[in-house]
């Protein structure tokens, strides 16, 4: 059970890279933000997904 729990947890982590990588911010933001989500596991992509996806733009002008 804890092996499939483990590969949604991948699966959405390299979903959320991909979606962070499309964003139009600069490299420097790109890189910070996929290595927090990255880094952060579950606790990184409820942050991203539910907070901070919508406003990586504002914040990495």
């Amino acid at each position: 059970m804890s092996g499939i729990i483990y590969l949604i947890g991948v699966v959405l982590s390299i979903i959320a890279v991909i979606d962070i990588l499309k964003k139009p911010i600069s490299l420097v933001g790109k890189i910070i933000t996929a290595v927090l989500v990255l880094a952060t596991s579950w606790i990184g992509l409820a942050v991203y997904y539910l907070y901070a996806k919508d406003r990586l733009t504002k914040w990495f002008k």
